[in-house]
C-alpha cells in the first residue's frame, strides 16, 4: 500500500478504503458479508471503502482477518494508517458552522493536487475575499448569529491556505461572466473582489477563465468541481453541491463525462489573458 503525503488524513482514509476493497474482491467476498463481520450495513461498507467514514481499529482488524491478512507487519502497516486517518482535520473545529456533507469536501480539497471548477453564480470560494465571502454566506444560508457568520467566513478564508502552501493546489477555474458582473455586497466589495481576482490570476498555480455571456447555450449545467490527487491509486472525484446536500461522484464514466464538459467549457471561455483584460475593463467602467 502506497504511503501518502504527510498530514493528508483524507488521502490516508481513501487509501485504506481502497486497499480493503481490493482485499475483499480478491477473496470474492461480498460487501454484505464483509459488513456482517463488523456489524455494519452494506451501505456503510461502501462508505468505508470510499474513505467517507472514520474507521474503528477493531473493525479494520476483523476485516483484515476475514481477508486472510495475518502477517503482523502487513497488519501493523494498515492499522498505523488507520490511526493516522482518524486524526481530526483542522476544519473539525468548525463543525458547528458547516453542513455535515461538506466535511469530506474540505478534506478532499486539502489533499488534492489539482482542482478544476466551474461556477455559475459567484466567484469560487477559494478565490473570494473575506467581505465577498461574508455577503455570499449571508445570502445563501438561513439567518445566523454574528459570531457564527464570522466563523463561517474564517473557515472559508482558512481553506485558502492551499493556494500558498509549499506545494500549492493548482486551480483551474471557469467562471460564468454573469457571476462576475453580479454585484455581491456593496459596490466596494464587488470592486475589491475583482481586484483580488486580478492579483490571484498572476499566481502560477491559478488559471482563471471567464465564460462570456455571448457564448449562449453551452455544455455546462450547474456548478461542479473535479478534484485530482497526486497518488495514482486514487480516482478523480467530482463534487456537485445542491441546496440541501452534495454528490461525490467517482464512477469512471461519469467522471469522464464531467471532465469532457470541463474541457469544452475551457475551450469556449476567454483565455486567462483575455480574462484579465475583461476584469480590468469592468473595473475601469466602474
Amino acid at each position: 500500500m502506497t504511503e501518502p503525503a504527510a498530514g493528508s488524513a483524507t488521502v490516508r482514509r481513501m487509501l485504506v478504503g481502497l486497499h480493503l476493497r481490493r482485499l475483499r474482491e480478491e477473496k470474492g467476498i461480498s460487501r454484505a458479508d464483509a459488513g456482517f463481520t463488523i456489524r455494519a450495513s452494506e451501505s456503510k461498507m461502501s462508505r468505508l471503502e470510499l474513505g467517507r467514514v472514520a474507521f474503528k481499529e477493531r473493525d479494520i482488524s476483523d476485516l483484515l482477518m476475514l481477508y486472510g491478512v495475518t502477517d503482523p507487519e502487513q497488519r501493523d502497516a494498515v492499522l498505523s494508517l488507520v490511526r493516522e486517518a482518524n486524526r481530526p482535520g483542522w476544519w473539525r473545529e468548525y463543525e458547528d458552522v458547516m453542513p455535515g456533507w461538506f466535511h469530506n469536501y474540505v478534506g478532499l480539497e486539502e489533499a488534492a493536487e489539482q482542482l478544476r471548477t466551474y461556477e455559475t453564480h459567484f466567484v469560487p470560494g477559494l478565490l473570494q475575499t473575506p467581505d465577498y465571502a461574508r455577503a455570499v454566506i449571508q445570502a445563501a444560508t438561513l439567518p445566523t448569529t454574528a459570531r457564527d457568520l464570522e466563523r463561517a467566513v474564517h473557515l472559508r478564508t482558512a481553506r485558502q491556505q492551499v493556494l500558498t502552501r509549499p506545494e500549492p493546489l493548482r486551480v483551474w477555474a471557469v467562471v460564468d461572466e454573469a457571476a462576475l458582473r453580479r454585484q455581491v455586497g456593496d459596490r466596494q466589495i464587488h470592486r475589491d473582489q475583482l481586484e483580488h481576482l486580478l492579483q490571484l490570476s498572476e499566481l502560477s498555480n491559478i488559471a482563471l477563465q471567464v465564460l462570456p455571456m455571448r457564448t449562449g447555450l453551452h455544455a455546462g449545467g450547474g456548478a461542479f468541481s473535479i478534484l485530482r490527487f497526486s497518488d495514482p491509486d486514487l480516482p478523480d472525484v467530482v463534487y456537485v453541491e445542491h441546496l440541501v446536500g452534495a454528490l461525490y461522484i467517482e464512477k469512471i464514466d461519469h467522471v469522464e463525462r464531467y471532465t469532457e464538459v470541463m474541457t469544452r467549457l475551457s475551450v469556449e471561455s476567454l483565455t486567462p489573458e483575455e480574462t484579465r483584460d475583461l476584469i480590468s475593463k469592468m473595473l475601469a467602467d466602474g
